[in-house]
C-alpha cells in the first residue's frame, strides 16, 4: 500500500522548517513520512497538490518567494507525481456524487486527492483528519 500526502503535511512541514532554514527540507520530508507511513510505505503526491504548492509560490511575497519555491522543489524532486488518470476520474466521479448526496463536499481539490488515493487502493496521508475523514471508504493516516 501507498500513501497520497496532502498538502497539508507540506505546509506544516514548511512552518516548522522555517525556523531552521529550509537546507534539510528534502532530508526531512523523508524523516516526517517515514515516521508516520512507516519505512516500506510508497508515498507520491496527486497532480493537484503540485499545483497547489507551486501556486502558494507564485502568491508569495517577493521577500519570500525564493525560500518558498526552493522548499517547493525539493519536495517536487523527492517526491513521486500521480497523474489524475481516467480511473481516478471514475472514483472522483462516485466520490463527488456521494459526498453531494449527502451534503458532506470536502471541496474539488481534496476529492481530487482522495479520488487518486482511492483509485490506487492507497490512504491519504494529511494533517486535516477531520477532512478526509468525512469521504467514506477513505483509509486516513494522519502526519503531524
Amino acid at each position: 500500500m501507498g500513501a497520497v500526502v496532502d498538502t497539508t503535511v507540506f505546509i506544516d512541514l514548511e512552518r516548522s522548517t522555517s525556523r531552521e532554514g529550509h537546507a534539510r527540507s528534502a532530508e526531512l520530508i523523508g524523516q516526517r513520512l517515514t515516521e508516520c507511513l512507516g519505512p516500506d510505505e510508497q508515498a507520491a503526491i496527486a497532480a493537484i497538490t503540485a499545483s497547489e504548492l507551486l501556486h502558494g509560490v507564485h502568491r508569495a511575497s517577493a521577500k519570500h518567494r525564493a525560500t518558498r519555491e526552493a522548499f517547493v522543489e525539493s519536495i517536487l524532486a523527492v517526491v513521486p507525481v500521480l497523474d489524475f488518470d481516467l480511473l481516478a476520474a471514475r472514483a472522483h466521479a462516485r466520490l463527488w456524487a456521494d459526498l453531494a448526496n449527502t451534503g458532506s463536499d470536502v471541496g474539488p481539490h481534496d476529492r481530487i486527492v482522495a479520488a487518486t488515493a482511492i483509485s490506487l487502493g492507497w490512504q491519504v496521508a494529511t494533517a486535516n483528519v477531520r477532512h478526509f475523514g468525512r469521504i467514506a471508504g477513505l483509509d486516513v493516516v494522519e502526519v503531524r
